[in-house]
């Protein structure tokens, strides 16, 4: 016999014997039914074989052979390479391989395997649902008070839980906009979604005074700023407004839908909008909140609506 063919079944037996002793004394190869471990072994004996086997075949034949066949027209340094057809062992082997990836991928085990994350995934869904559903129709006040409840987990780190913005590290909830924050907008443009679209507001090289017929100053941007953040109450800045933003804001301020929101109040859609898309303002930039269920985003938006009407 062939000593590289004897040197083969002497390391099939060696290696297939560990597997039995290391497998078959964890149990691994027992009657309990765990057809997972069983395959494993089973495809661990085939690999071992077929290893041996082909390693035995090539030895042998590089042993043996003589190369042969027509030389490719490239070739490096004087060494050529022939132009051999690929193995269709090879090919079958390797597109068999590829097929087997992607079933065991997508249904043999990874993707349709257990997942703690997913169960909790799934219970945290379905607790959400039961949530939403006992709550669903609240009174005004209990609605009040799982806002209230709500923003002091969510929002009071930024906010204070006062909701007076500490001290500007973020907006003071209990006006509508503050001077600032109008002032900024009217230079910068807005684009945050707060009507559900991503339609933009133009920077003040694009808002027309129709009363001056001309580009917004720098004087009427201050009055104009003065009066929305007043409530839109008195005289200074109002003809601005009139004369400039009334066009997409209306007259008293309180948006016209799908053209431009209200900045007269502070309303629950408004929040709502704020909250699932965030915002960029004078301040710096809100994140939007996407942990909350579709009861805790209605509870909040009531609760902070509601604070700038106290």
């Amino acid at each position: 016999m062939n000593k590289t063919v004897l040197a083969a079944i002497i390391v099939v037996i060696a290696m297939l014997g560990f597997t039995y002793v290391a497998v078959g004394s964890a149990g691994g190869m027992g009657g309990d039914g765990d057809w997972v471990n069983k395959l494993a072994v089973l495809g661990a004996v085939v690999l071992v074989i077929i290893t041996a086997f082909v390693v035995t075949k090539y030895v042998r034949q590089m042993q043996s052979d003589t190369a042969s066949g027509k030389l490719a027209d490239e070739n490096w340094d004087g060494i050529g390479e022939y132009k051999n057809e690929l193995p269709l062992g090879w090919a079958v082997i390797f597109l068999g391989s590829v097929v087997w990836a992607i079933w065991y991928f997508l249904a043999g085990y990874p993707v349709n395997a257990y997942s703690q994350i997913g169960e909790y995934n799934e219970e945290v869904a379905a607790h959400d649902a039961k949530f939403d559903a006992q709550f669903a129709n609240m009174d005004e006040s209990t609605l009040n008070a799982m806002g209230e409840s709500v923003f002091i987990v969510q929002c009071a780190p930024c906010h204070g839980l006062q909701a007076d913005g500490m001290g500007g590290k973020a907006a003071d909830l209990h006006q509508r906009l503050a001077e600032k924050s109008v002032k900024y907008v009217i230079m910068n443009g807005g684009n945050n979604n707060l009507l559900g679209t991503s339609m933009p507001m133009p920077d003040r090289n694009g808002l027309m005074n129709a009363n001056t017929n001309a580009l917004i100053t720098d004087a009427e941007i201050d009055a104009v700023a003065k009066y929305v953040a007043g409530g839109l109450k008195g005289t200074e800045g109002a003809s601005v407004f009139a004369g400039t933003c009334a066009a997409c804001h209306g007259p008293d301020g309180k948006g016209m839908e799908m053209v431009a929101p209200n900045i007269a109040e502070m309303s629950p859609s408004m929040v709502d909008m704020v909250l699932h898309h965030g915002k960029k303002g004078a301040i710096g930039q809100m994140p939007a909140f996407t942990n909350l269920t579709a009861v805790q985003y209605k509870a909040l938006d009531a609760y902070v609506a509601s604070l700038s009407k106290k």
